[in-house]
């Protein structure tokens, strides 16, 4: 699947977003931390990813509570591995650190 496939896709993801993803996003957008553009729900290989920063190659996920699922945990697992040898890093926060830090 081409990343133009996604695109449509995470057009809807953008419009869809929970509060967690919604504050996170409040705080990296336009360059809030250190000048670093960040984009939101962004086609990645085969993935629409939750949030990357294109120069630094590091994609930020945000897990919501059927993350803790085995079968969801085994996918998001095979999925960051994909996502690495793509030769991007990933940092993975639940729902509830994303709401629970302070800002």
């Amino acid at each position: 699947m081409t990343a133009g496939c996604l695109t449509p896709s995470a057009r809807s993801l953008r419009q869809t977003g929970g509060l967690a993803e919604t504050r996170v996003w409040a705080r990296l957008r336009g360059g809030a931390v250190d000048g670093w553009k960040v984009r939101r729900q962004y086609p990645l290989g085969r993935f629409v990813v939750d949030f990357v920063c294109i120069p630094l190659r590091l994609v930020i996920e945000i897990d919501g509570g059927v993350h803790g699922r085995d079968d969801v945990m085994m996918n998001d697992h095979l999925r960051q591995q994909e996502i690495e040898a793509l030769g991007w890093t990933v940092v993975r926060f639940t729902n509830e650190q994303a709401l629970g830090e302070p800002w």
